[in-house]
């Protein structure tokens, strides 16, 4: 708040009457240890609400970017982005958004690429930035004379104390209390020790929030933007147990006697409908706009939905942003992991082939639904090494279903011309975020044809015939349909007497239909 306030004053002494002030905290992607959005906006409204920024004077609206890490090309970023909203001048601290060198260093591993300068060093020395002006600030230290955030003043340095933020946060963690003060007692100079805080170091409403939430930061209060903190929607005829968002969450397919089929093996590929389209079942693991990553599990008993792990064991999400398309599978195929694919030159991925449904109308289906959908192209992924066949499909309910033949056809009708190379875009990296590295795509990143999808749509329901009569076999343990071929199956674990039923679709099936 020091920086905002004083730089409102120097904006006053300038002869400017009311500048006003924009607070705008990233509403993005951040690291997962990085404090979340909402501690941030309550602590921008405590700072607000005590007074050290007058409200009447105020802004705060929250600005929809991430957080990339950049060093001082990211304060460029923001320093422009601001200006293009019509800000005139640009508050610039110290800190350049922290780039850290790499673990493998010999010397300093830890440090930051940048010195905590070069962030308003290259921001006021920018070219084409008019009529944007820059308020360069240096370091900001404790003055314990008036108790007041402010630059160093180099003939009494002996009066200041440095308040990290790793000190700060060691503090908050700890439940640091106000400083005692009175009768003229001085601050300590081991804050840590005395686990207490200087008196106007921040409001203390503000000081509250942000040790409530770093003495609580591994608890089920707080958690990340991407992890939806509601149960889903989920389609009629499933059957569900435990708590969304943890390991013991899981959603199984029921026939209408109410018994668990499978969402691999108990759904037919094909819908039964008369059309001059082959049309495929299309089963939701992941509705439109949903991050936790949810996926059928191949090795359990009836091959049930839930959410994939991390390799530590927690639950996985997506952090790239949330998914614009309904995403899930076609039953009765296997990318297989024999095989290689003469486009990728990798083998399958060793999973149900993957479908996304996108649509014209931006309608998430309910985890669990099976519904018909005309297959209109598909996309090549190489994930880790493997093929992973993304097949784009439309839903029967979609109201331009007749018309939408091809990806042309989507994206006229979705009227958004960029769709296909916003899809693949997402696809290259949306595990970016997570540290990891960009995905690849065949086919020189071209999209197939509708006709081209089928046959890859139709090579993997072979290919999956080949698993179950044991033509093709694999060292996994999957729970395969009693009778099964492969040498590796867990056909002995149950009997489906009720396989090979496939979607009734004779009649339009509504959004929430579901077998």
């Amino acid at each position: 708040a020091y920086l905002m306030k004083t730089g409102r004053e120097i904006l006053i002494k300038k002869g400017y009457k009311n500048p006003i002030l924009w607070l705008s905290p990233l509403g993005g992607w951040t690291k997962s240890d990085d404090v979340p959005l909402d501690v941030r906006v309550k602590q921008h409204e405590a700072v607000l609400e005590d007074g050290m920024l007058d409200p009447e004077k105020t802004v705060m609206a929250i600005f929809p970017a991430p957080m990339i890490y950049a060093g001082p090309t990211e304060v460029l970023f923001h320093a422009k982005t601001r200006r293009n909203a019509g800000a005139t001048y640009f508050v610039a601290g110290r800190d350049p958004a922290g780039m850290k060198g790499s673990s493998e260093a010999i010397s300093h591993p830890d440090d930051d690429l940048y010195n905590g300068d070069h962030g308003r060093y290259v921001l006021t020395m920018s070219p084409g930035q008019d009529p944007l002006r820059i308020l360069p600030f240096g370091k900001v230290y404790y003055d314990k004379r008036d108790h007041n955030m402010k630059a160093l003043v180099e003939s009494r340095p002996d009066d200041f104390i440095e308040i990290s933020g790793s000190k700060m946060r060691k503090l908050a963690a700890q439940g640091a209390v106000p400083c005692d003060v009175s009768d003229g007692k001085e601050i300590p100079s081991d804050l840590l020790a005395a686990n207490c805080v200087p008196p106007g170091f921040m409001v203390q409403s503000g000081w509250e929030i942000v040790c409530d939430y770093y003495q609580h930061v591994n608890d089920k209060q707080w958690v990340p933007y991407s992890i939806q903190n509601i149960n889903p929607k989920v389609a009629l005829n499933t059957q569900t147990n435990g708590q969304y968002g943890t390991k013991d969450y899981e959603l199984y397919l029921t026939d209408d006697s109410s018994r668990k089929i499978s969402p691999w093996h108990d759904i037919s590929t094909y819908a039964s409908r008369s059309s001059s389209h082959k049309l495929v079942n299309f089963i939701v693991e992941i509705p439109m706009y949903s991050t936790a990553k949810m996926e059928v599990m191949k090795d359990l008993p009836h091959n049930p939905i839930k959410q994939d792990t991390n390799k530590d064991g927690s639950p996985r999400y997506y952090t790239y942003g949330t998914p614009f398309f309904n995403y899930g599978l076609i039953p009765k195929t296997w990318e297989d992991s024999t095989h290689s694919d003469p486009v990728t030159h990798a083998v399958g991925d060793n999973d149900p082939i993957d479908a996304i449904e996108i649509g014209t109308e931006g309608t998430a289906l309910p985890m669990g639904t099976v519904i018909p959908a005309k297959v209109l192209g598909s996309v090549a992924l190489i994930d880790e090494g493997e093929t992973d066949h993304k097949i784009i499909v439309i839903r029967d309910t979609d109201p331009h279903f007749d018309d939408i033949n091809t990806l042309s056809d989507l994206e006229r009708y979705s009227k958004n011309e960029n769709l296909i190379e916003m899809l693949k875009h997402w696809l290259k990296f949306y595990k970016t975020s997570d540290g990891k590295g960009e995905n690849r795509l065949g086919n020189d990143e071209r999209a197939t044809s509708a006709e081209d999808a089928v046959f890859i749509v139709e090579e993997v329901n072979e290919f999956y015939n080949r698993l179950i009569d044991g033509s093709t076999r694999v060292d996994d343990n999957f729970y395969l349909p009693a009778g099964s071929g492969s040498g590796h199956s867990s056909a002995a674990k149950t009997s489906h007497s009720h396989m090979n039923k496939v979607v009734d679709i004779n009649e339009p099936a509504t959004d929430d239909e579901t077998y």
